[in-house]
């Protein structure tokens, strides 16, 4: 129960944005600029005359970001019954955010996007679930659910009302804090995650992206965009590290509360943000949209160059649209 404060380490469209090199993003701008000025009968020279400088210019083959330095947290445990849990807290006035991770890695993997919110003016949560980096591990028989562990969370640090965003298998646990407790979140937003939907069309849908040994490839495989794998192997190096560090023991699988249907789904009226990859091999945009068309307040986001870790793999980009979403709340 106790806590320290330490240092931690560990034209934007609405829908379409990928980090282009500087090269890159000036030849775009000449092909707007060179189509709205052509007419009909030009058109397809000015086509050519744009393929053209694209391939004398193309930019850099990747441009690292690096993880910028952290802001001053307050680290503690929480009991949740059964296990302690670990977060880290940036404190300050600001309207609290809760960040959850994706099964993949744990409170450390959230380097990218700290400071930045920090410095946006939120304070900025994140926490490990039960078994995962500096949590403990649970009795396999009194595993607990997860969203009852942030409810413990939040209600531990004294949070009226919050923003939450969960990656990937973070984002089941948003899906069902919302439901159960609506008049605590403010706004949601859902990282590359499949929120853990029961319908057959859905479920049908996902299935058919998961063939038979998918599971046991390389999770850089599995969740770094074949750009970035290429073009980063530093930041392909750094994920491993954080990934491999998120659970040191067995994985623990804690129960869903209630089944998420489309019905339940549609009744999420929060200012909603939905963002995945456009390489993402577990939620692709077509699966992105499909949530969308049962989300009434959803504003979708695909990231070029991205697959199922944005946050990590364009953070930039992730920041920009995260930041934007949260500020027309304010």
């Amino acid at each position: 129960m106790g806590s320290s404060s330490v240092g931690f380490s560990a034209g934007i469209s609405r829908r379409r944005f990928g980090q282009l090199g500087a090269g890159a993003a000036a030849v775009a701008a000449a092909g707007v600029l060179l189509t709205s000025c052509s007419d009909d009968s030009s058109s397809s020279d000015s086509t050519t005359t744009l393929a053209a400088a694209a391939t004398k210019d193309p930019g850099p083959v990747w441009t690292p970001v690096p993880i910028p330095t952290q802001v001053e947290v307050t680290e503690g445990m929480v009991d949740v019954g059964g296990a302690q849990i670990y977060y880290w807290d940036t404190g300050g006035t600001g309207h609290p955010i809760v960040l959850l991770h994706a099964a993949s890695q744990s409170a450390a993997a959230w380097g990218y996007q700290q400071p930045v919110l920090a410095d946006a003016g939120h304070r900025v949560i994140a926490y490990s679930r039960r078994g995962y980096f500096r949590s403990e591990t649970t009795d396999p028989a009194n595993t607990g659910t997860a969203v009852a562990d942030l409810g413990a969370l939040i209600e531990h640090l004294g949070l009226d009302t919050v923003d939450l965003l969960g990656t990937a298998a973070g984002g089941s646990t948003v899906v069902d804090y919302v439901l159960e407790q609506p008049d605590k979140v403010r706004s949601v937003a859902f990282v590359s995650s499949l929120m853990g939907i029961s319908e057959p069309d859905y479920t049908e849908a996902t299935g058919r992206l998961l063939p038979p040994g998918f599971m046991d490839l390389p999770a850089d495989f599995l969740e770094l965009s074949p750009s970035y794998r290429a073009g980063n192997p530093d930041g392909v190096a750094e994920w491993t590290a954080l990934h491999d560090a998120a659970i040191p023991g067995e994985r623990v699988l804690q129960g869903r509360a209630a089944q998420v249907t489309w019905d339940r789904l549609e009744t999420i009226d929060k200012p909603t943000l939905l963002m995945t990859g456009d390489s993402d091999l577990y939620t692709p945009p077509s699966i992105i949209r499909l949530q969308a068309q049962h989300l009434p307040s959803a504003e979708v986001h695909i990231i070029d160059e991205a697959g199922h870790s944005p946050q990590w793999e364009q953070p930039d980009v992730f920041n920009d649209i995260l930041l934007a979403f949260l500020a027309e709340l304010d």
